[in-house]
């Protein structure tokens, strides 16, 4: 049965439009219509004025709920999972730190299981790590770090397909064997963790790495050595102009100031706002996953205070970021949890936007920026609204 939204500001790839509807049918969006008439044979469901924008994206994000992906089993997964969903992440990406081969695998195995399913949000695998520069480990667990290795990560490549991105440090010896065998195999290879200069990052562009992970966190910047100065990786980023670049818009781990100038200088359509959280995030838990991480301030910690370890961000906390600290347009925010890293990943020919035939992955915002509804893939995950939803539309 159609169901027929109204009443709403609904963000298009065109803009906003306002007095017009979604019809949605089972797990796609089937029409985008600027007429308000009611349709004969389709359920209404009032929005009460809110904005309708499409479902969050979340490319980084390492855990939820309590639970951490790198437990690898579908239980964990399920739960980090549907901590995000209600809180306006559609789709999302696991996240690994920097890990062992075996823990990789289950991993694996386990979205494998899960993206098997219909209706999944899971999109693959990210791997962060572990080809990482130790001196920016950051949260990182120092054991897993090192050098590329061609026998794991061929081995691993072979093992499944799930895996979507995978980051690394660009200055590291064997970096552009890595990416271009990444490249070989559908997968995006990132800059991450690194104290990569110019000539590094160029490089590793030029063989695939066209992605910078969660900007300014764990990279360094313009910079010193004895009486010389040099670019860091923040301004070789900026230095290639088609690199996209993710920010983690907690409101902590990068000012307000920087993420203006992000906005600025990369635009929302080459960046994405992720969360890069925790267990702990959408959650009542004042523990890490991780002992030696600390929460603190609204935001995860290296206890020794060295260091950020990760956040406590949910999807719709982006937005308001954004928005209110930032200062951006509502329709941008909303495209950088949603159409930017679709565009990213690879599957914006079914997600990221509202049109007809994509995935019915849709959130509503109230006029403050509170998110009174979630639904993904057509089936309904938060309702706050006075008019009620079934479990699936």
């Amino acid at each position: 049965m159609l169901t027929q939204i109204l009443n709403g500001r609904i963000l298009t790839p065109q803009g906003w439009m306002k007095g017009g509807s979604v019809i949605i049918d089972g797990n796609k969006i089937v029409e985008v219509s600027n007429n308000e008439l009611h349709i004969e044979s389709a359920r209404t469901f009032d929005a009460e004025g809110c904005y309708i924008v499409p479902g969050g994206i979340d490319i980084h994000v390492h855990g939820g709920g309590g639970r951490d992906f790198m437990e690898g089993t579908e239980e964990a997964f399920h739960t980090a999972i549907r901590a995000h969903m209600y809180y306006g992440t559609t789709s999302i990406l696991p996240t690994l730190s920097s890990s062992s081969v075996p823990m990789i695998e289950a991993a694996a195995d386990t979205t494998e299981k899960l993206m098997a399913k219909p209706d999944s949000p899971v999109l693959g695998l990210h791997l962060e790590g572990p080809y990482f520069n130790m001196k920016m480990a950051g949260g990182q667990l120092p054991e897993y770090i090192k050098n590329p290795d061609p026998n794991d990560y061929h081995h691993l490549l072979d093992y499944t397909r799930v895996i979507k991105r995978w980051d690394e440090a660009p200055e590291l010896p064997g970096t552009i064997e890595f990416g271009r065998t990444c490249v070989e195999h559908g997968v995006l290879p990132c800059v991450a963790h690194t104290q990569a200069e110019y000539h590094d990052v160029r490089a590793a562009y030029e063989v695939g790495f066209t992605h910078a992970t969660h900007f300014y966190n764990a990279m360094p910047g313009f910079h010193k050595n004895r009486e010389y100065k040099y670019e860091g990786t923040v301004e070789s980023v900026y230095l290639i102009d088609d690199m996209t670049v993710e920010v983690i818009a907690d409101g902590k781990h990068v000012p307000s100031t920087i993420l203006k100038l992000v906005y600025k200088y990369k635009g929302p359509d080459r960046t994405a706002l992720i969360t890069d959280a925790l267990a702990c995030a959408a959650s009542d838990s004042k523990k890490a996953f991780d002992p030696r991480v600390i929460i603190e301030d609204g935001v995860c910690k290296l206890a020794d205070r060295s260091a950020l370890a990760g956040s406590i961000a949910t999807m719709d906390r982006l937005v308001r970021t954004m928005v209110q600290q930032v200062g951006i347009p509502l329709e941008d925010a909303c495209r950088m949890i949603s159409e930017t890293p679709a565009h990213i990943i690879g599957v914006d020919r079914r997600k990221g936007t509202l049109e007809k035939g994509k995935d019915a992955d849709i959130i509503m915002f109230d006029q403050a920026l509170n998110l009174k509804c979630v639904i993904a893939m057509g089936h309904v995950v938060r309702n706050e609204f006075t008019s009620p939803l079934n479990a699936q539309i």
